[in-house]
């Protein structure tokens, strides 16, 4: 069986001269690259998302602009929690920036198959991220429901200096019609 027959590309969307999609291992690199380039991610090894698309590819999305991938989100269903998607990394390409785009990606995530079962969704966020912070008070509203905000890593339970603690959002309950 071929990889592609193991973790088959789902189209999540196209419009716009955009293509949201699951990822698939031969995107590794790019997102690889996207995510350094975003400059306010934490980089982790390109082996890392190596992994990511080859095991948390259905829940989790790239959109392509004219063959480059342009963002990326990655996620996964808690094992503890299969009601839940945690919202591990958000990025988008600086010049695909102001246009919607994650909040785009979020949508088509959450409307997925793969995400059918999906009542809250969660993140960490940083103090200093207003961005991603903005954007999911825009997924609450736009789902009408709860946006709440608790502490979940202290800055001292990460190594060395300069990583902001990080507050977890929690959206929810989702209503969707898959």
């Amino acid at each position: 069986m071929s990889e592609e027959e193991k973790h088959p590309v789902a189209l999540l969307e196209r419009s716009d001269n955009f293509l949201f999609r699951t990822p698939v291992v031969e995107d590794g690199k790019q997102i690889w690259q996207l995510i350094k380039d975003a400059g306010t991610l934490d980089l982790n090894s390109s082996y890392s998302y190596l992994l990511w698309s080859k095991y948390f590819g259905d829940t989790s999305v790239v959109v392509e602009s004219n063959g480059q991938l342009v963002g990326f989100i990655s996620g996964f269903i808690q094992p503890k929690a299969p009601d839940t998607l945690f919202v591990w990394q958000v990025a988008v390409d600086a010049s695909k920036r102001g246009k919607g785009l994650a909040s785009r990606m979020l949508q088509a995530l959450l409307h997925s198959y793969a995400c059918r079962n999906i009542r809250y969704l969660e993140a960490t966020v940083s103090p200093s991220n207003k961005a991603s912070q903005a954007l999911f008070r825009k997924l609450a509203r736009d789902f009408e429901t709860d946006c709440k905000v608790t502490n979940c890593f202290r800055e001292e339970q990460f190594p060395g200096k300069g990583h902001e603690a990080e507050r977890l959002f929690t959206i929810g309950p989702l209503q969707t019609e898959k």
